[in-house]
Formats: structure tokens, C-alpha cells, sequence
């Protein structure tokens, strides 16, 4: 029964929020056809009223894909944003580009080729929000790459937290997802028993994690 009113739920959600206009609905019809994952439709709402509440001047994206969520971002919040996001898949790259470009958003948005342990690297100054959407199983592996980058008052939102509902309950587990259930388990119990953290997970779309920063790593005794 739990089940049908989730799904009840969320068509519910889905079917009030409105549509969005241009580029960003080819995007969604684009990756529902090509079966290429973006945020979903109640997350996307969720993120553009963060944006309005927190005005962040720069952004850390960990995975790209086709560009949508950096889109989003940038249109969201106007001239003036500085959006890094970093992609290792070419196809995703190549296509990410081109939907840039239409967006007119090259000033804005700057793409990162290659793998995100790498990459990340690479990356400097301070950001006002970090969004990591990238391979479930290294969550905490890229956490502890980027957290030091983000300015205390910032926010980390860490999107697909409940990976297909099987973090929430051993009975949807695959196998062969076994690890990554694990190691997204141990991300999640890490963030909301973090001192310097002030940690909330969503249940929408595939599950959202927001981590408001509160002070430097170390800064605060357990």
C-alpha cells in the first residue's frame, strides 16, 4: 500500500508543478527519450528556489551530462554566476556543449573533461553551493575533495541519495548494486552526524540531500 500512495505522491507533485518553457523542456524530452539521467522534474523546482533564496555567485557541479541542471543554474540566477562542472562521458560532453552554446551560457558555465578524481583537483577558490550528482558510490570520495571548497554559510546538495528507493530498505536492493547501496548508506550517515554540517534528506525525485556548512572542517569539538 506504501507503495501505490508514494507513487500516488508523486504523480501528484509532478502533475501541479508546471512545465518548463525552451530549452530546458527539449532537454527533459531529450534525455526521457535517450534515457539519460537528470534531475527530476520536482528536484529541478527545489533547486530553482534555493537559488533565489541563497544567490550563490559561484557553483561546483560534479556531473554534467548533457548540461541541464548547469542551465538551470545559470538562467536561474542570471549574468553573473560562475558554474564549474566537471563530465567524464565525450557523448555527454559533446552534447553538454551544444546545449550550452544554445543556452548562450559560455560565459557562464565551464566544463571540466575528465574524471572527477582527477578534476576536482584541478579546481580552485572557494564556492557558495556544490551540487554532486555523479557516480553514487564515490559520493563520499568527492565529498571529501570539495567540501573544503565550500564557503561556510554554503550548501552541499547531493541529489539521488536513496539510489532507486534500495538505500531506503534492503528488500529493493540488485545484487550487483550491493556496494554502492553500501557506500551511498555510510555518505548519508556520515553528512547528518557531521559536526559542521546542518544535514536534511528529501524524500523527492530519487531523494535529496541538503548540508547547510556551518563551520570549517575541524573548527568544531565533537
Amino acid at each position: 500500500m506504501s507503495n501505490i500512495v508514494n507513487e500516488l505522491v508523486e504523480g501528484y507533485i509532478r502533475n501541479t508543478l508546471t512545465d518548463k518553457e525552451g530549452l530546458l523542456r527539449d532537454l527533459e524530452i531529450y534525455a526521457l527519450e535517450n534515457n539519460v539521467p537528470i534531475v527530476h522534474k520536482e528536484v529541478s523546482e527545489l533547486l530553482k528556489v534555493l537559488l533565489k533564496v541563497q544567490k550563490p555567485k559561484r557553483i561546483l557541479e560534479v556531473g554534467c551530462a548533457i548540461g541541464y541542471s548547469s542551465i538551470l543554474f545559470a538562467s536561474t540566477l542570471g549574468d553573473g554566476v560562475e558554474i564549474i562542472t566537471v563530465e567524464r562521458n565525450e557523448k555527454m560532453i559533446e552534447k553538454a556543449k551544444e546545449n550550452i552554446k544554445l543556452a548562450g551560457l559560455e560565459n557562464n558555465i565551464t566544463i571540466l573533461e575528465g574524471d572527477a578524481e582527477e578534476k576536482l583537483k584541478e579546481v580552485a577558490g572557494e564556492f557558495d553551493m556544490i551540487f554532486l550528482d555523479a557516480a553514487k558510490g564515490q559520493y563520499k570520495l568527492f565529498y571529501d575533495m570539495v567540501i573544503g571548497k565550500l564557503k561556510v554559510d554554503g550548501l552541499l546538495i547531493s541529489d539521488n541519495i536513496l539510489y532507486k528507493g534500495m538505500v531506503a530498505h534492503d528488500d529493493f536492493v540488485i545484487r550487483r548494486k550491493k556496494t554502492i547501496v553500501k557506500r551511498m548508506r555510510n555518505y548519508l550517515d556520515y553528512i547528518c552526524t557531521c559536526n559542521y554540517l546542518d544535514t536534511s534528506l528529501i524524500p523527492i525525485g530519487d531523494g535529496v540531500a541538503l548540508s547547510y556548512k556551518k563551520a570549517e572542517r575541524g573548527e568544531i569539538n565533537a
